[in-house]
């Protein structure tokens, strides 16, 4: 999560007391007026207010997420005393009050991502067990199940292999997290370079096949998740279309010497 500048947290933080009712009032009015936008200057001007408004808006829900609820009369208030050089707290009591919401901040932070590990992890096994009675689902050893969706016969990879695929990746409530579809290109990659259960369950499949598979945590991103778009132990599902392999080539062996034929 990115936090306020430095300018925009301290001064949400002065007394209730500092936003006058007075000052509330001119500023109903001046919403009311709808601003003077004739030149490209002016229009910059709003643009910049508006930008740092918008930004202001995205962490002020953030922060309300995780229980810090902070007041806008006093931000508002705060930043036009400080572009006015009339803020009431000093710089070194800022810094010190900032440093104290980042740490409030983090820490609460820390506890939503357990408890939402914790129900992840729950979540997640009850769906492995009950996805591995459905019909068609085959379970590996490790606990990866996969679907057949369009079977082929061919070459399959091994780990050490680059493979060309177009895929899929869902949470558990369907929502897409990552597609190569969507992107419009195919994804090459070294197959030993990717979460366990993709290297694992691609070399299940044969050139021109399409596996649907259900991974576990432990053979995605574990307890830690991948931040920011993927929580902690969160069971995965991916639609996988393997297109091509390109093998590996051969690691020379101790003692081959380079030909000398011509």
């Amino acid at each position: 999560m990115k936090f306020f500048k430095p300018t925009l947290v301290a001064v949400a933080l002065l007394s209730v007391a500092a936003c006058q009712e007075s000052t509330k009032e001119e500023a109903m009015t001046a919403e009311n007026q709808a601003p003077v936008l004739e030149t490209e200057v002016q229009k910059q001007a709003y643009g910049l207010g508006a930008y740092i408004g918008m930004n202001m808006q995205r962490n002020l829900v953030q922060q309300e997420k995780l229980g810090v609820a902070l007041e806008k009369e006093l931000i508002v208030r705060g930043f036009v005393d400080s572009i006015n050089e009339k803020a009431v707290i000093e710089k070194e009591e800022i810094q010190a009050l900032l440093m104290n919401l980042e740490q409030t901040m983090k820490t609460k932070q820390q506890e939503m991502a357990v408890k939402e590990a914790e129900a992840s992890l729950a979540e997640g096994q009850q769906f492995l067990a009950e996805n591995a009675k459905k019909e068609g689902v085959k379970v590996t050893e490790s606990g990866i199940q996969y679907l057949v969706l369009t079977d082929s016969e061919g070459e399959k990879p091994v780990a050490t292999d680059t493979v060309k695929v177009h895929y899929k990746g869902t949470f558990l409530n369907g929502d897409t997290f990552d597609s190569s579809y969507e992107r419009g290109e195919p994804a090459v990659f070294p197959l030993n370079r990717v979460i366990r259960g993709w290297t694992e369950g691609v070399q299940l499949m044969s050139v021109g096949s399409k596996y649907k598979f259900t991974i576990p945590s432990d053979l995605a991103y574990g307890p830690n998740g991948n931040p920011p778009s993927i929580p902690g132990n969160s069971v995965l599902e991916f639609e996988i279309e393997l297109l091509e392999i390109k093998k590996a080539d051969p690691v020379p062996q101790v003692g081959d010497q380079p030909s000398t034929e011509e």
